[in-house]
């Protein structure tokens, strides 16, 4: 499994033009954190590729990037539940069609429902929770792998979530999918580590998120601060800075 290493002067940001020049797409992009990474990856001048369910959303998104004044950014609506290996390869052909290379690519999509001991979940939630959670993101980086190696320094960031906290009791098909995502993390760092693609991975901590509260639906998610925090962290991994930690989980949990 990949190292966790916590920030020693704070969470890392990434200057104004780190991403110039480089094309990123953000997964889940009008969801709490994916939608702080694409505004935090476009005012760092990246063109960001926006992946989301609904076009309504994503368009207004797409405004408040063109308004910041940064690269046009493009909209790609996609319901990853349903995503097929095809729709994959689809999504990656029409990036390279497109915009012609992609530089960056952060997994911010999750899908969570409700805490539910395990013989309750039905089989319907436990196929969405991998699908959403562990499929989409190993197949959606199988289909962009080959037009990521074309880039001289790329790099992938997965969002983990706290796999000892997440594999106890009533934590589901969530669970599951987060500790398979770990595992998948560290086999395609081991397999890339030579290559001009980075793997990195990023363990936020609490933050003020839908998935929060449906997890903790009687905390105050108001004491835990906004996406923004981990979004800047996670475009600075996208940045050349962020080769320093390559292979590396970038701990941003508070300390106890």
């Amino acid at each position: 499994m990949l190292d966790h290493v916590r920030p020693a002067d704070g969470t890392p940001s990434p200057a104004a033009d780190s991403l110039r020049d480089r094309v990123v797409l953000v997964t889940g992009a009008t969801g709490g954190l994916g939608r702080a990474v694409a505004l935090a990856a476009a005012a760092a001048a990246a063109t960001v590729v926006l992946l989301g369910r609904k076009v309504r959303p994503l368009e207004k998104l797409y405004d408040e990037i063109e308004a910041l004044g940064a690269p046009t950014p493009a909209i790609y609506p996609m319901d990853l539940a349903g995503a097929t290996p095809r729709d994959f390869a689809e999504l990656a052909a029409a990036v390279e069609r497109g915009v012609g290379r992609l530089d960056g690519l952060v997994h911010a999509a999750a899908h969570f429902d409700t805490l539910q001991p395990f013989e309750q979940q039905t089989a319907e939630e436990w196929t969405r929770s991998q699908q959403v959670n562990l499929h989409a993101p190993a197949l959606l980086t199988q289909a962009c792998l080959p037009l990521m190696r074309r880039s001289d320094d790329a790099a992938i960031v997965f969002v983990f979530d706290d796999v000892e906290r997440v594999g106890k009791a009533f934590w589901g098909g969530y669970g599951v999918a987060k500790h398979g995502l770990a595992g998948l993390a560290s086999i395609l760092h081991q397999e890339t580590d030579s290559s001009t693609v980075r793997t990195h991975a990023l363990l936020p901590g609490p933050m003020r998120t839908a998935l929060r509260r449906a997890a903790y639906y009687g905390e105050n998610t108001l004491v835990h601060p906004e996406p923004a925090f981990a979004a800047a962290a996670a475009v600075w991994l996208l940045g050349r800075e962020g080769a320093a930690l390559r292979g590396k989980v970038l701990d941003l949990r508070p300390t106890v």
